[in-house]
C-alpha cells in the first residue's frame, strides 16, 4: 500500500508536467512562470524549494541527536527567507531579470555576468547533484535497489516534469509537494510521534535535560549554519528565481514572509519529531535513520506511505529548483556572455526582459532551447550523482565559494550607490581566491575561517577598488533606478502589460 501511494505520487508529478507544458509558451513562462504567481502559489513554492531533504530528514536527525537545539539548521533557513522577503524581495522582483548575474549586470554594467555566473553555476549544479543523491537514496530504500538505478529512476522523474513545463511545472509540483509535506509533518507525523512518546511529559521523563536546551548543538555549529545557509540562500539563484515569479512587490514581500514563518515552524516540528524518535527508538545506529524509523514505528500502513512521500517531496522540490537554476544560469549568463563577446555589436532586449519584437517562432525557439539546457544538465546531474561519494564536502565548497565570492558584490550593489563594476569584479575574484586558499591552508573544508576570510577580503576589495575607480556611468544608474525603484503591482507586471 505504501509503495502504491508513492507510485501514484510520482505519476502525479509527471502528469502535472504534461499539464504545465501548455502554459509554458514563452521564455518568461518557462523560466519564471510568467512573473504572475499569486500569494498562495508563491508562498507554497518558496517554502517547498528551501525545505528539502536536509531540512526534513536532516532536521529530524539533528533533533534525534541534539534535542531541541537541532532546530537551528532549518531555523537559519527560515530567518534567511524572512530577511530576503522583508528587505530585498520587492527590489529584486522589480528588476525584471532572470538571474542574479543579470541583476549585477543591470546594476554595474556589462561585464559582471560571466564571472558571477560561473560561481553561481557551480553552486546550483552541486545543489542539484546532492539533491539527486538524496532522493536516489530514498528510492533505493523504497524499492530495494542499488544506488545507480535508484538515482536514474528518481532523476528521470524530476528531469521529465522540469523539461516539460519549466518553472510552471516546478511551481505546480512544488505546491502539491508543499501540501503533502504540511500534512505529512504537521498533521500526521508530529502528533503521532508525540503521542507515542508520551507527550511532552514523556519526553521530559525519557530524555536528558540537555535535550531541551537551545545551545546543546554548540555555539560554533549555530554560527556555521547562519554563515553558510543564511548568507548562501539569501543570494542563491534557486531562491531568487522564485522571487522573480511573483506577480507584484507585495506578493514577493508578504507571501515570502509567510513562507519564512512556515520554515521556522517546520524547524520546531522537525526537532520535536527527532526528540520523540529518540524517546521511542533510543538505539538507532545513525541519526538520519530517525525519520524513516519513527514513521514506521508510529504510523499505520498507507499513512506511512504518505509521510515517506512528504520526505520525497521535500527533496524533489529542492532538486527541481536547483536544476532549472543551473540551466538558467548557464544559458542566460555564461553562454550569453560568450555570445556577446563574439558578437559585440549585437543588440537586444535588456537583461532578463522579454524582447517585445520577438515573433512566436522566436519565443518557441527560446523555450525549446531552455528545455534542452534542462535536459542536458539533468543528465549531467544524474551522471555526477552516480559517481560522487563525498557530496557534503562538494556542497560545502560550493556554498563557501558562493558566499565568499558573491555576497558582497550582490548586497553591496543593492545598498551602496558608489559600488562599481571594477570593485564588484575585484570583490568576486578576491573572495573566491582567499576562500579556497584559506581552506587549503587549514586543510579542513568544514572550518569557518575560510568563509570569514573570504568575506573580509571581498569587502575590502569592493570598497577600496570602488572608491578609486570611476563611478558607475549615469545611464546605467538611471536604468537601474528606473527598474528597481518603480512600484510593480499585478496590473503593471510584464504579463499583465502584454495582455493589455
Amino acid at each position: 500500500m505504501d509503495l502504491v501511494i508513492i507510485a501514484v505520487y510520482i505519476g502525479a508529478m509527471i502528469g502535472i508536467g504534461f499539464y504545465a507544458k501548455g502554459k509554458a509558451t514563452s521564455e518568461s513562462d518557462f523560466l519564471v512562470a510568467g512573473r504572475r504567481l499569486g500569494p498562495m502559489l508563491y508562498a507554497g513554492t518558496m517554502a517547498a524549494v528551501v525545505i528539502g531533504g536536509a531540512s526534513t530528514i536532516g532536521g529530524v536527525g539533528l533533533g534525534y541527536e541534539y534535542g531541541l537545539s537541532g532546530l537551528w539548521l532549518v531555523f537559519s533557513i527560515g530567518c534567511d527567507i524572512l530577511f530576503l522577503s522583508l528587505v530585498f524581495a520587492g527590489r529584486i522582483n522589480r528588476a525584471g531579470v532572470y538571474t542574479v548575474s543579470q541583476l549585477l549586470e543591470l546594476r554595474y554594467g556589462r561585464g559582471a555576468s560571466l564571472l558571477s555566473g560561473i560561481v553561481m553555476w557551480a553552486y546550483t549544479l552541486m545543489l542539484a547533484v546532492t539533491s539527486t543523491i538524496a532522493y536516489g537514496t530514498v528510492f533505493g530504500v523504497l524499492f530495494d535497489i542499488g544506488k545507480v538505478p535508484s538515482i536514474i529512476i528518481g532523476g528521470a522523474v524530476v528531469v521529465t516534469y522540469s523539461v516539460l513545463g519549466g518553472m510552471w511545472s516546478i511551481t505546480l509540483t512544488d505546491f502539491v509537494q508543499f501540501i503533502i509535506k504540511t500534512i505529512g509533518i504537521f498533521v500526521l507525523l508530529l502528533p503521532a510521534a508525540l503521542i507515542k512518546a508520551g507527550g511532552f511529559a514523556g519526553l521530559a521523563e525519557k530524555l536528558p535535560d540537555t535535550a531541551f536546551s537551545l545551545t546543546t548543538i554548540g555555539g560554533g555549529t549555530i554560527v556555521t549554519y547562519f554563515v553558510i545557509y543564511f548568507f548562501g540562500l539569501v543570494i542563491g539563484q534557486d531562491i531568487w528565481q522564485r522571487v522573480f515569479t511573483a506577480r507584484s512587490d507585495s506578493v514577493a514581500k508578504w507571501a515570502g514572509t509567510a513562507s519564512g514563518v512556515y520554515c521556522l515552524l517546520y524547524a520546531v516540528a522537525g526537532a520535536l519529531i527527532g526528540m520523540s524518535a529518540k524517546a521511542i527508538l533510543p538505539n538507532l545506529a545513525e541519526r538520519d535513520d530517525a525519520y524513516p524509523a519513527v514513521v514506521q514505528a508510529v504510523l499505520p500502513v498507507g499513512v506511512a506511505g504518505l509521510v515517506i512521500a512528504a520526505a520525497l517531496a521535500a527533496i524533489m522540490s529542492t532538486s527541481s529548483g536547483a536544476l532549472i537554476a543551473t540551466a538558467t544560469v548557464a544559458k542566460e549568463d555564461i553562454v550569453a556572455s560568450f555570445r556577446r563577446r563574439r558578437h559585440p555589436a549585437a543588440t537586444g532586449a535588456s537583461a532578463g526582459t522579454a524582447d517585445e519584437s520577438a515573433t512566436p517562432a522566436q519565443e518557441h525557439d527560446e523555450v525549446s532551447g531552455s528545455r534542452w539546457y534542462i535536459f542536458g544538465f539533468g543528465l549531467l546531474t544524474i551522471g555526477m550523482a552516480c559517481v560522487i561519494s563525498d557530496v557534503i564536502a562538494a556542497l560545502t565548497i560550493a556554498y563557501d565559494i558562493l558566499v565568499g565570492g558573491l555576497l558582497v558584490a550582490i548586497l553591496g550593489g543593492l545598498i551602496w550607490k558608489r559600488g562599481t563594476i571594477t570593485g564588484a569584479l575585484a570583490s568576486i575574484g578576491a573572495g573566491v581566491v582567499v576562500t579556497l586558499g584559506t581552506m587549503a591552508y587549514y586543510g579542513d573544508i568544514y572550518a569557518n575561517e575560510p568563509i570569514f576570510a573570504g568575506l573580509i577580503v571581498s569587502l575590502l576589495a569592493y570598497v577600496v577598488v570602488s572608491l578609486i575607480t570611476p563611478a558607475t556611468p549615469e545611464p546605467i544608474r538611471a536604468e537601474w533606478d528606473r527598474r528597481v525603484n518603480r512600484k510593480r503591482t499585478a496590473a503593471t507586471s510584464p504579463a499583465a502589460t502584454q495582455q493589455a
